[in-house]
């Protein structure tokens, strides 16, 4: 993974930690006030997050120029597709397993977590390496061009 990618995997992750502390927050208030189970309140919580990624992710750790009607649409769709296997994944532990609510959250977000990133540089904001990786890498050939001793 290029400098480029790694810095852009990492302001992911910082986004996607503001959306996680959104869907944390609403997955406590629900079980601890009894309102939900855990399975039903991280579903609603995940949601949550995700509506508030997109937006983090569009603005800032893509720098989107595609238009929302795409980008939303397949951000909603990678979105479902972490939903499902968040919600998947906490039935698995907390209901199948006996894990605690809490662990089995952070287990399912960690899964999620490398879905979602992968889906969503590859399809959903049309990433394409970073225009200083191209440059790098020219620089890099010119240097090695320059290196070699003339025929």
């Amino acid at each position: 993974m290029t400098m480029q990618r790694w810095m852009r995997f990492l302001i992911y992750t910082a986004a996607g930690a503001v959306g996680t502390a959104c869907q944390y927050a609403v997955l406590i208030l629900l079980v601890q006030s009894g309102l939900a189970t855990p399975v039903p309140a991280s579903a609603l919580g995940a949601l949550v997050g995700a509506v508030v990624n997109y937006g983090l992710n569009y603005r800032i750790t893509f720098k989107s120029q595609a238009g929302h009607l795409k980008a939303a649409s397949r951000f909603g769709l990678i979105a479902l597709a972490g939903i499902v296997l968040n919600t998947g994944l906490m039935h698995l532990l907390t209901v199948q397993l006996g894990v605690n609510y809490l662990l089995a959250q952070v287990l399912s977000s960690a899964a999620v977590l490398m879905l979602t990133y992968s889906a969503n540089a590859l399809w959903t904001f049309g990433s394409k390496p970073p225009p200083q990786d191209a440059a790098c890498h020219n620089a890099s050939n010119n240097a090695s061009d320059n290196a070699r001793p003339n025929d």
